[in-house]
């Protein structure tokens, strides 16, 4: 998350998007760990994805990681209201009290 922030002040969006879903992205990978569950695959995309089918998961995960899934348009922006780096740490931190 610490290079999502310093890509963000730096002025570059794009990048602190990308960190952001890496951070995420590590931390299902690591909860997946200590669950002893299947690793997807080694890709962000790959483990937010599978975290969002997993059975018992919250709802409040899900849909973080549905949102960290968002898709740029063709002017790379996403929706005004989303700030993939807001929900990436409530995913992080939603993860943290779950294991």
């Amino acid at each position: 998350m610490a290079h999502a922030e310093a890509a963000r002040g730096e002025g570059f969006e794009g990048r602190a998007r990308v960190c952001a879903r890496r951070a995420a992205g590590a931390a299902v990978r690591e909860y997946l760990e200590i669950k002893g569950l299947p690793i997807p695959g080694p890709s962000a995309v790959e483990l937010l994805a599978a975290i969002q089918i997993l059975p018992g998961i919250t709802d409040d995960v899900r849909q973080s990681a549905d949102t960290l899934l968002l898709r740029v348009d063709e002017s790379f922006s996403l929706p005004a209201e989303v700030d993939l780096l807001a929900e990436a740490q409530r995913l992080v931190e939603t993860l943290e009290k779950l294991v």
